[in-house]
């Protein structure tokens, strides 16, 4: 009997049925010598026995601040080796972790503070034109005159510890090494009984991802999701010991978190960090000097390695394998990535924070047809149908309708959110994604556009709502409308419809300063449009799909409109 576009998949491996505290333990005792993590920036090369070191000793640390099972620790940093040892040290002693995205400014961090009830947060110092520290000040002054751990704010009233990851003393901060002194107030038979009482169904980590209707939300995962998904991603490329993953993507998103640390670690492999935040020559130095055999990246860090003028000079023959995801890849850039880095087994993962996150992926034996023109079929333990979003009912094989997943990997809820959490999981537990695909008889899918309102910037997840929202904060603005238009670098960048008040005049970049230092670099408009009203339908609904058609005449990118994707 033909089902329709419903799919399970299948697998002789079992689920793992365990917290990351004990599946660390394990893989470290079983490779106690091989590098876990090396850091280039930092001259940082640690052993799995080295890593497992650092994690107890910051678990213990902070257990010694007082942190229980459930508490919130948000950790707002680049990619450091120390951003992995909080990781696990969190997951260990069953805290939950908040990934804070570096490119927030104090707006964006005010919210992600009080809305997820942050109790304590690592913060790391100044990078480029970030002032982590003074922005931190700006958002919460009352720590400036606190002492460490004795931060009272109203606006902030779970904030009591903030730790510098660092050496740096600022006022009302610990620094890294108060926290390593703390550990000796706790034994190691006390991490071992809070690592007891911890089961895999617990919630251990806070990921926000943008909201339709304004501020972003916190999908809340569990050791078990982000776990297994991290397991199963691994496998999928073949991981073992002797691999080496070069880690140019962010860990505070899921595709570094899961789909890079946890996919390694679970299989022990090498983390390799080429640097703070992505630069291509870098990568590339970084894979020829510690011979990577992975290397991961949205497609936007492809084309850029592809790119560079120094590329030629690389020795990138240890490459095997690696993943290109966050946002639809052009088949193009594929197929130039499968040769000239020499990554035959190079595979995509399509899926959602919600999913943490993967719930479809091509496998290194697919044809390389199938692996530039779709986003694979089902993980395992995963189901997933497509919809007619109108009636519900499953679509037949080839027919387009709205993806949604089933199984383990999808969310707990949205934090403290219980109505963003119906609108996306329904009764029966199907986390509908609010994107639109096909999938053939054969299983394989392909993502053809978004329900939702959501724009895709080089991987960056972002939801128009979130920015209309601010830019109606300027005084001058009677309405604003922003919509995703085609872009050959990032797929996709923003365009904000913008009617002003009457008698009232701005620039295109008056729009920019304003929103500079206040919301994250990539959620500022890279085009503006002045206009004197918006495409609605009869009944006052607002057409974006038309906003975009015209932007996009207006502004010339008929050619980024036609690249292909999968």
């Amino acid at each position: 009997m033909d089902e329709g576009s419903y799919t399970c998949g299948t697998s002789d491996v079992p689920l793992m049925g365990m917290t990351i505290g004990e599946m660390i333990d394990r893989i470290a005792a079983r490779y106690p010598d091989t590098d876990a993590i090396v850091s280039m920036h930092q001259n940082i090369r640690w052993t799995y026995r080295e890593f497992m070191e650092q994690v107890n000793t910051v678990a213990r640390g902070l257990m010694g601040m007082g942190i229980d099972k459930g508490a919130r620790v948000g950790i707002w940093a680049m990619n450091h080796a120390e951003w992995i040892v909080v990781q696990f040290a969190t997951a260990k002693i069953g805290a939950i972790m908040v990934n804070i995205n570096p490119a927030y400014r104090t707006y964006e961090l005010e919210y992600a503070l009080k809305q997820s009830e942050v109790s304590t947060l690592f913060i790391q110092g100044r990078f480029k034109t970030s002032d982590y520290v003074g922005m931190f000040y700006e958002a919460c002054p009352e720590a400036s005159e606190a002492k460490p751990g004795k931060i009272q704010s109203e606006k902030f009233p779970f904030l009591k510890n903030v730790i510098f990851m660092g050496d740096t003393v600022y006022n009302g901060m610990f620094t890294w090494n108060d926290l390593v002194k703390r550990a000796e107030e706790i034994s190691e038979e006390e991490l071992v009984e809070r690592g007891e009482s911890l089961t895999f169904d617990d919630p251990i980590n806070i990921q926000y991802t943008s909201g339709t209707t304004g501020f972003p939300k916190g999908v809340v995962l569990s050791h078990h999701s982000i776990l297994n998904n991290g397991y199963i991603i691994g496998s999928g490329m073949g991981f073992t010991e002797k691999d080496r993953l070069c880690i140019p993507v962010p860990f505070y998103h899921c595709f570094g978190m899961v789909l890079s640390n946890l996919a390694c670690v679970t299989h022990g492999s090498t983390m390799v960090l080429p640097g703070p935040a992505f630069d291509a020559e870098q990568v590339l130095k970084t894979i020829e000097k510690e011979k990577c055999t992975a290397v991961h990246g949205v497609p936007t860090m492809f084309i850029a390695e592809l790119a560079h003028p120094n590329f030629s000079k690389y020795n990138l023959s240890s490459l095997r394998t690696g993943i290109m995801a966050g946002s639809p890849c052009p088949i193009e850039v594929m197929k130039e990535v499968n040769t000239k880095m020499h990554m035959s087994e190079i595979v995509i993962v399509y899926g959602q924070t919600e999913t943490a996150p993967g719930v479809t992926m091509t496998t290194t034996k697919d044809p390389l047809e199938r692996r530039v023109t779709t986003v694979g079929r089902a993980f395992p333990h995963t189901e997933l149908k497509i919809i007619d979003p109108a009636t519900g009912k499953i679509v037949p094989h080839g027919g387009v309708g709205e993806i949604c997943a089933r199984g383990y990997c999808v969310m707990k809820c949205y934090y403290n959110n219980p109505a963003a959490t119906h609108a996306t999981l329904d009764k029966d537990h199907w986390n509908h994604t609010g994107d639109l695909g096909t999938m053939d008889k054969e299983g394989y899918f392909k993502i053809v556009g978004r329900l939702k309102d959501m724009v895709i910037r080089g991987g960056e997840n972002i939801y128009p709502r979130e920015i209309e929202e601010y830019l109606h904060h300027h005084p001058k603005i009677a309405d604003v409308y922003v919509v995703g238009v085609p872009d050959l670098k990032y797929g996709e960048e923003l365009c904000a419809w913008v009617k002003m008040k009457d008698g009232q005049k701005m620039s295109e970049q008056d729009v920019k300063d304003f929103c500079k230092g206040k919301i994250a670099h990539f959620k500022i408009p890279r085009y503006v449009m002045f206009v004197n009203d918006f495409p609605i339908t009869i009944s006052g609904k607002i057409q974006k799909f038309k906003m975009r058609e015209e932007s996009i005449r207006v502004l010339g990118l008929e050619a980024a409109d036609k690249v292909e994707t999968a």
